[in-house]
């Protein structure tokens, strides 16, 4: 099976620009890969939400979203299945989120259980965390999902699974910083599964300078990756 990680750039609270993104990628991979993983948010984009609600409320979005429904018809157009990070609304609760579509349909998703990704002056009334970590299979292919900091959080361990595990990710280092923690973000993901495949997006924002790292870690170690500051997408055969 292969697994397309998508190493794009993402605009914050630009879902049409980032849509583009998803499409242009599934167009230019089909036939070439069996399913394709973008970055944690790349939705909306990791700084799109604030800690406003009332700002916030109308940049999540539902499952049943037109935006999530036209990703759906295009893995039925082109046969391919695609994993992507949101912003999730469900009622009143925002939580940061990662679909599965496949065939058309969304086949799986999964809700960041570790609270990194918001502030906590923002409080627990509308910014949540999922509870749940399930697996999925494409394929006959069986594949966990970890948001982030979900594998440094204090309960990382519950992670640990025999599946190929999907590490959709933010990260703002810079180039210096990231020349130690490849070697740090392999350890770790090694203490989880034997296989984990790391997605990280390219973007520019006023908060933060995201240059990508994307790689193929197999039992502690770099099998693949993809340069800094490029949009590319790295092929895993698993």
């Amino acid at each position: 099976m292969i697994i397309g990680l998508v190493q794009y750039k993402f605009i914050n609270c630009d879902t049409e620009f980032n849509l583009s993104q998803i499409k242009k990628a599934m167009e230019s991979y089909a036939g070439k890969a069996d399913m394709l993983c973008f970055g944690e948010s790349f939705l909306q984009g990791f700084d799109a939400v604030s800690g406003k609600y009332e700002d916030d409320k109308n940049i999540a979005l539902t499952l049943d979203s037109w935006e999530i429904s036209r990703i759906c018809s295009w893995s039925r157009a082109n046969k391919m299945a695609v994993m992507f990070g949101y912003f999730e609304k469900e009622g009143e609760a925002i939580y940061s989120s990662c679909a599965v579509i496949s065939e058309g349909k969304v086949v799986h998703n999964y809700r960041r259980t570790s609270p990194g990704w918001r502030e906590n002056s923002w409080g627990n009334e509308h910014y949540k965390e999922g509870r749940e970590r399930n697996t999925f299979c494409l394929k006959g292919k069986e594949f966990g999902i970890a948001l982030c900091g979900d594998l440094w959080d204090v309960d990382w361990e519950k992670f640990k699974t025999d599946a190929v595990l999907l590490w959709p990710v933010y990260l703002s280092f810079d180039l210096e910083v990231w020349a130690t923690e490849e070697k740090e973000y392999a350890l770790q993901a090694a203490k989880v599964a034997k296989q984990v495949l790391m997605i990280n997006s390219v973007t520019e924002s006023p908060d933060s300078v995201s240059h990508g790292g994307t790689f193929y870690f197999r039992e502690g170690e770099i099998k693949a990756k993809l340069s800094y500051d490029t949009e590319d997408v790295l092929l895993a055969e698993i």
